[in-house]
């Protein structure tokens, strides 16, 4: 088999790919919501919440923002505080905040319209090269090549690519292959087939290869390298953190405060926090209460620790159930919130949780 990884813009496209994925799609595309429509808006809304979740969850949440925000301009109108609530438990909270923020810029810069240009899509607040390459095709016809992870993972294996994804020649590369390919393709139709076949074929773990219609010519298979692919050397280096989240018990309540600044959750409510080195037991805890919060504070009861992982960091947690003393001010900051009312905050997943399973009601 002749190899062509050093396939570039400058050779001819493999006549052989476009056609043999275009029938395969059209045969086996899964019947998704977002493929019934070429509204920029939805097909935006699904590529973002996409980069966050699996499918058959991302499809719940695209239907609820669908339904609450019919089209970018009620989008656009929204609080803060009720586009986090619809986000709550997708995590990467300033992708929602960036949806409202690009959803202001289409209503007041564009007549709310999304632009027809893939350079003007990629002024849109959080739009990438990605999304704007998706709306761009999808809905515009235009001949952008979209490569996300499914992109990497099938064109490594039927070319069989080594160069690793996570640098810059790579990411040239894997572009440049992934236009050339779309060179007279239905731009549109044609990155879905590939982004489907990575996400429902040619998948990171077993792959499905007998059902590939690309499998006769593709190099992985035939080198028995498909675990190898794509190559990937970059680490993140993942920080840990320890949180001591209080659940303070004042008239029917508790308090919830606002976070703030350049962190995790920014915008979300969650408990009054101490952040501290390490995790905090019965014994070491109380000391640290007194000194962040003064005296005559009870602990009634404690839970964890949970751990929470995120992308780069692994939230260490502790749950202290705690009585103020009687003198108690709370800090501005601090909101005394009933538990019939908590349906009213975007919460973190992590505070969510813990709220559901300590009584409070639980977000639809």
């Amino acid at each position: 088999m002749e190899r062509t990884t050093d396939l570039c813009p400058c050779m001819s496209t493999p006549s052989w790919f476009g056609p043999a994925l275009a029938l395969w799609y059209r045969e086996h595309q899964r019947p998704l919501p977002w493929r019934q429509t070429r509204d920029p808006y939805r097909i935006w809304l699904s590529e973002v919440i996409l980069q966050q979740t699996r499918v058959d969850q991302g499809t719940a949440y695209w239907h609820r923002f669908v339904e609450r925000f019919p089209t970018v301009a009620d989008l656009a109108q929204a609080s803060e505080d009720e586009v986090l609530r619809l986000w709550q438990g997708l995590g990467y909270y300033s992708r929602a905040r960036n949806l409202r923020t690009a959803a202001q810029h289409v209503l007041n810069e564009h007549s709310g319209r999304f632009p027809p240009d893939h350079a003007a899509l990629l002024g849109l607040k959080g739009v990438g090269d990605y999304t704007a390459s998706a709306i761009a095709s999808i809905c515009f016809g235009i001949p952008e090549p979209v490569v996300d992870g499914n992109v990497y993972r099938v064109l490594s294996r039927v070319f069989g690519i080594t160069t690793p994804i996570d640098g810059t020649e790579g990411r040239k590369q894997f572009r440049a292959l992934a236009a050339e390919l779309l060179v007279g393709q239905e731009p549109g139709a044609h990155n879905q087939a590939v982004m489907e076949l990575g996400a429902t074929v040619c998948t990171p773990r077993n792959p499905r290869c007998g059902e590939c219609p690309l499998a006769h010519k593709c190099i992985a298979r035939a080198e028995g390298t498909i675990d190898e692919l794509p190559v990937k050397t970059g680490k993140t280096k993942v920080r840990a953190r320890h949180f001591n989240y209080l659940l303070i018990n004042v008239k029917g309540g508790f308090y919830l405060r606002k976070r703030a600044g350049k962190d995790i959750w920014q915008g979300l409510w969650e408990l009054p926090l101490i952040e501290t080195g390490t995790t905090m037991t019965a014994r070491s805890f109380p000391a640290t209460l007194k000194k962040e919060l003064g005296a005559g504070w009870t602990v009634q009861d404690r839970q964890g620790p949970v751990k929470h992982i995120l992308s780069h960091q692994v939230i260490h947690t502790m749950f202290w159930e705690l009585l103020p003393p009687k003198d108690h001010r709370a800090p501005a900051e601090w909101k005394a919130v009933k538990w019939k009312t908590l349906d009213q905050y975007g919460l973190p997943r992590l505070i969510e949780r813990h709220l559901a399973n300590y009584g409070g009601p639980v977000h639809p």
